[in-house]
This record gives structure tokens, sequence and C-alpha cells, in this order.
């Protein structure tokens, strides 16, 4: 009898699942009660994969050998607390992946801001150093369809906190943390130390032989650290720390490479930023620990494109710079962009609020921001926040209002920076229509 793996949502990682498990021989049934995208109910169709969408049929799920669920599905959905309740297993679209994956090599990615961008700058590292690696995971390619439909030998793959939780074997042969900061509380039970537990569990099935590359400098990973057991090869990267296996120093990054050294001037990369001076460090020692040469990763780091809506610049309109930081979907993203202004600085701010603490962008507001232009359908705690230190304030509830809004009280040698702290799913589809929508509105103006 075939074993029966019922896959919860129906999105990019739920379908990737289930052509990964009817290839493998499951019985599958993909269920989401929302509406299912016309391209993945045209890939489950020529798959022959039973699908249902706007219900779960609970007397089939409650049947089922095993549940994956898709990670935007909070532990607090009342068909999953049905599941758990009868003890089925659940597990992750990762944790899929890994059974099928044979011999390749999984360079894994998590943290709370920059690894997206890490994710992609190690994936290009890799690729120009020779390697056939895939891009995976929470950047928005399906983890298990590329294991299904096109194997390769290594898997270089974002994963999210959600995905971790519903981890059983999945192990990383390199695993990388960029930072942890305060997110997705609301997912958390608003208890911080559950959202970190999630981070570490990166690093739960590792072994002797693998690496653990993590960032010295950030307070709560090294807060944290000692509570976790570590069975891999501690690898860390910091500003200043020069026993790190990669750090900064006059201006000059320094990765250990065996005995020697592979040494590259910051200002010869194309990532601009602290912040990002971190991600190129987790990038080169990951492609040091997977023995690319030295001068294919400096070739690398300077050949690499930053991501859409992360800092993006979009145009220049009679003198007020536009910049698309959409992908800024939690503060601390928002206060590493502020962090970079060294102009005047229209900021749009909001959506949906994940338990927000606006006070952490306070100094950098009070410092560079002259107006806040708010986008979202409840703005109250921004308001709250901010109306004593910022002389402007508008509400607004469409890309295109925002950007207006935004230039009209800016001037020659200002910015205006999209990078708004919260999720977009209160006005748009996700954050990439945000930003798709924004960069339409300036170029309109």
């Amino acid at each position: 009898m075939p074993k029966k793996l019922i896959i919860l949502g129906g999105g990019e990682s739920g379908v990737g699942a289930a052509i990964l498990a009817k290839q493998k021989g499951y019985e599958v049934l993909v269920s989401d009660s929302g509406s299912l995208k016309e391209v993945y109910r045209n890939e489950l169709d020529a798959a022959g994969i039973e699908w249902e969408e706007g219900k779960h049929s609970e007397e089939k799920i409650l049947a089922a050998d095993e549940i994956m669920k898709s990670p935007g599905i909070p532990e607090k959905n009342e068909m999953v607390k049905k599941i758990r309740r009868k003890g089925i297993p659940v597990i992750s679209e990762i944790e899929l992946a890994y059974r099928f994956k044979g011999d390749s090599k999984i360079v894994a990615i998590t943290g709370s801001n920059g690894k997206t961008t890490t994710t992609s700058l190690i994936w290009h590292i890799l690729k120009t150093g020779g390697l056939d690696a895939a891009l995976v995971g929470n950047i928005g390619e399906s983890f298990a369809k590329q294991v299904a439909v096109d194997p390769k030998p290594v898997y270089v793959v974002e994963v999210s906190s959600f995905q971790l939780d519903d981890i059983v074997d999945f192990r990383a042969d390199i695993a990388v943390l960029t930072n942890i900061t305060e997110d997705h509380l609301d997912r958390y039970d608003y208890r911080f130390e559950k959202y970190i537990e999630s981070k570490f569990r990166i690093i739960k099935n590792q072994k002797a032989g693998d690496y653990f590359i993590y960032n010295l400098d950030d307070e709560v990973t090294m807060k944290y650290i000692d509570q976790f057991n570590i069975h891999s090869n501690p690898l860390t990267i910091s500003m200043a720390n020069e026993k790190s296996a990669a750090f900064i120093r006059d201006g000059n990054m320094y990765v250990r490479a065996g005995e020697d050294f592979m040494t590259m001037s910051v200002f010869d990369f194309t990532l601009k930023g602290k912040h990002n001076q971190y991600n190129t460090m987790a990038g080169c020692l990951t492609g040091t620990t997977m023995e690319i040469r030295k001068e294919k990763i400096r070739e690398a780091v300077q050949t690499f494109q930053n991501l859409e809506h992360r800092m993006e610049y979009v145009a220049t309109i009679r003198g007020v710079e536009f910049i698309n930081d959409s992908k800024a979907t939690n503060l601390n993203s928002t206060w590493f962009a502020l962090e970079n202004m060294d102009k005047p600085t229209v900021l749009i701010l909001g959506g949906v609020d994940k338990g927000n603490d606006y006070s952490l962008l306070m100094d950098m507001v009070k410092e560079k921001v002259k107006a806040i232009i708010c986008l979202g359908k409840d703005n109250k705690k921004i308001h709250e926040a901010f109306e004593e230190v910022v002389p402007v304030m508008i509400d607004t509830t469409s890309a295109q209002e925002a950007v207006v809004a935004a230039f009209s009280y800016s001037e020659k040698g200002d910015v205006v920076l999209l990078s708004p702290g919260c999720a977009s799913f209160d006005l748009f589809k996700n954050y990439e229509d945000r930003g798709a929508q924004f960069k339409s509105a300036v170029i309109d103006l």
C-alpha cells in the first residue's frame, strides 16, 4: 500500500512537494482552504495529482500517514490543531526534499535579515566557481520540485524559521545563520525565545564533518548559542575579531582558506552597506569551505547583482532618488536601509504589523527622516510612535497614492525610500507585488 501524504497549502512549496511525492510513489492529495493559482492547477493535473480548493476534507486529511504543511500555515490553524491531536506526523517541504536528494550537498541559510541576499550571493559564488548548484527554498523556488525535475549535486537553500519548525532529519552540510532579530512574533505566541529556537534548528542534525557559519557580532546569536549542542565545525564572521574565520580590518576583508587568507577590499564589493559586508563575508567563507578558488570568489563578489526589491535603485526624478526596499518586511531590515541613507529621507512605512516595536527605529528616524508616508490599512501604531518627532505623516492605501504623496513632500537632493518594515498582505499579493506597484508608480510620475 502506498503511503498517504496530504499536502496542506497549494502554493510553490506545496505543489513542488506533491510532484516529488507522486514521483516517489506516495498517494498524494493537495488541500488548500483558499483558491489555487491556475498555473498550479495545471501542474497538478499534468502530474495526475488529486487536489481540492476552498476547503479541507477533514476525513481524508485525518486518514493520512503523513502531512506536509506549507510554511504559511500557522499552528493555530484549526485543521493543524486536529492533525496534532491525532498524532499524525507533520513535515515541511525541505524535509521531504532532503529524503530524496541523494548524495547532493546542501548549503542552508537562515536568519532574520540578509538571508535572501546571502543565499543569492553564495549561489552566484558557487556557480562562478564552476559548481552545478540550484538556488531553492524560501527564495521562491521549490526545493522538492528541483529534486524531482532537475536534481543537482549542490542545493543552496534559503530556509525560514517556519520551514525549520517541521524538520526531522533535514541536515545542512554547511549551515549559515546571518543574525537573529525580533520577527514573526505573532507566529510564536510573542515569545522571542521560541523564534530563536526555530532558527537554531538549522544545526539540529549536523555532524562533525559539517560547518556552521554564524555572526560573532550578533548579540542575540551569541547570547543564546551556548544553549544549543553544536556538533559541526563552527566558523565565525566578525567586523573586528581577527580570530574569526572571516573579518574586516582597515577596509579589507580577510577570509581564512586553510592555512592561507583570501583578501579583498570592501570597496570592491558590489553590495554596499555595513550589513552587506556581513553577508559578503558569509558568502566568501562558504565559498572557501566549498573549495572555490580565491580568484573565482573575488570575481563573483565583484559581479553579483543586487536583488530586486532589496535596496533597488528605481529612478531619479527632478533630483529626487527613489529606492525600492519592499523586501524589508521587518523593522530590522528598515533600520539597515535607513542606516545606508546619507540624504534627507521620505520613508514609506507600514502594512501588516507582526508585533513591531517601532522604538527600534526612533534614533534613525530622528536623524534621517523628514516625512513618513504610511502605506497600510491600519497605521495607528506608526502614528503613535513617530508623530512627536516627524513633522509630516500621511496615510495612503495604494502604492500610487504613496509615491505621489512622497514626491510632493520631497525636494531636490532627497531620497524616497520604500522600506515598509511590515508584511504586505493587507493591500498587496506579496512584497514583490508591492515593489512592482511602487516602481510602476515612480515611472508614472
